[in-house]
This record gives structure tokens, sequence and C-alpha cells, in this order.
């Protein structure tokens, strides 16, 4: 997939639409920025990915069926500058592709 160096796109500093340039970056996860903050925590639990608040733990809940087997692909992560604030923002969804060139 086949992406463009430098588009055009709304800056929330700004407030205008301005020429921004893309940098890829590797995803990550919720473990590697920062595990232990107690928002982040909350946040996980709420969504849902790792239960267990009181009465509701692990063990109150019979065992969910394993997906097994692994994703070709990654999703893609951009960060995108600003030309003329200099802020950068993430994207919002990741784009599934095996191979991604800035061009």
């Amino acid at each position: 997939m086949k992406i463009p160096k430098q588009m055009n796109r709304h800056c929330p500093k700004c407030n205008k639409h301005t020429p921004h340039k893309v940098i890829q970056s590797k995803a990550r996860g919720r473990n590697q920025t920062h595990p232990l903050s107690t928002g982040s925590k909350k946040r996980v639990r709420l969504r849902g990915e790792r239960r267990g608040c009181g009465n509701l733990g692990k063990y109150s809940k019979p065992p969910k069926p394993k997906m097994t087997g692994k994703k070709l692909s990654k999703k893609s992560d951009f960060r995108y500058q600003c030309t003329e604030c200099k802020k950068m923002s993430a994207q919002k969804k990741g784009i599934r592709a095996k191979k991604i060139e800035l061009v």
C-alpha cells in the first residue's frame, strides 16, 4: 500500500487544514505506555479486557474459547506532524496491510 509522505489534514491546534508530514511508527500496546497508571487500569477494566472487580472476578466466569492462528499483517501506525505548528497527532484507526510504503 502506497501512502504519500505529505498530505493535507485538519490540525486540531491550528484549527485549519495544513500540509502534514506522515511518519510511520511502531504501534505500542497499553503495557508499553504507562502500565501502572490508575487511569489506564480503570480504562481497561471498563473496556472489559481484564475483568475483575469484587465478586465479578475472572473465576466467576466460564472460560472463553480461544481464537487460534496468527494474523498475517500488523495494523499501521501513522503520526501526522503539522508543518506550521509542528504539533504531532496520531491516526485514529490503523489499516491492515502487509507492506506499507511512503511515496
